[in-house]
């Protein structure tokens, strides 16, 4: 019987463990590494799983997600390493950490797969991307696409591209949040109660994203369809190209590519 075992319990960690049981993975083939006995406890009375150390953890498992701060992975990696073997998987879903990282401190043979995830994972509707380090082979690949499976979608892609992955998809919510925030107070200052304001705003996104998906037409399209000559959309678009908001929008990105490949530089 394959073991995963999910090692560490923040909010990443247990929207991952709690995805596995929805997804039906048995929670006798679970385990969680966490220190805290008061947060163990919680995680054992909610999921059924064990809670065990993370040693133990990485003793057990077949598969280990590492959903811990990039600024610990090298102290997990440290505490773990000793019982790690040939053709263990390690799922790392820590910003910015490489394959390349992990592996220097690992087993020769351990196979790594990075992940940058996204917090609508909260809500089953995660957008993750994954690439294979030195030693995955096909098998390893589709046991990281299932664990990320559990949460949302899952793409693969080439590590070369995970800084702009994680400025698209990883950051990307924040820039959502920010323009709902701001439409949302541009109807208040129209004179909308603000609890009308963010149900219109809210639908409108919902819907939005429903339609990009599932008519699988091109945006471009999409905005043309609502946007009359002379009318009110394109009368607010005209405002959006003068401001240069498009523009704004690929130097935001740029920014956030860039800091990501700093903070994996450091």
């Amino acid at each position: 019987m394959k073991q995963t075992a999910v090692i560490g319990a923040g909010v990443m960690g247990e929207t991952l463990l709690s995805g596995l049981v929805r997804a039906g993975r048995r929670v006798d083939q679970l385990l969680v590494g966490e220190k805290r006995e008061e947060r163990a406890a919680e995680l054992q009375e909610r999921y059924g799983v064990a809670v065990v150390s993370n040693l133990d953890a990485a003793t057990k498992a077949d598969t280990v997600a590492l959903v811990v701060k990039p600024q610990d992975m090298a102290d997990v990696l440290a505490e773990i390493s000793s019982v790690l073997r040939p053709g263990q998987l390690l799922v790392s879903l820590a910003a910015g950490i490489t394959t390349d990282f992990i592996e220097s401190r690992v087993p020769h043979g351990v196979a790594v797969v990075r992940v940058m995830p996204n917090t609508p994972a909260l809500v089953d509707q995660g957008m993750s991307a994954i690439s294979a380090g030195s030693h995955c082979d096909e098998e390893h690949l589709v046991e990281a696409e299932a664990l990320m499976a559990s949460v949302g979608k899952v793409v693969r892609v080439p590590e070369k591209q995970q800084d702009a992955v994680t400025a698209i998809s990883g950051s990307g919510p924040a820039y959502v949040f920010f323009v709902v925030e701001s439409m949302i107070e541009a109807g208040v200052h129209l004179g909308l109660p603000r609890s009308t304001a963010s149900e219109l705003v809210i639908q409108t996104l919902v819907g939005s994203a429903l339609m990009l998906r599932e008519t699988g037409e091109h945006p471009t399209v999409l905005r043309e369809q609502v946007t009359s000559p002379g009318g009110t959309t394109a009368a607010a678009l005209r405002e959006l190209e003068i401001h240069r908001v498009r523009a704004a929008f690929l130097a935001a990105l740029e920014a956030a590519r860039d800091r990501s490949r700093e903070l994996a530089g450091g």
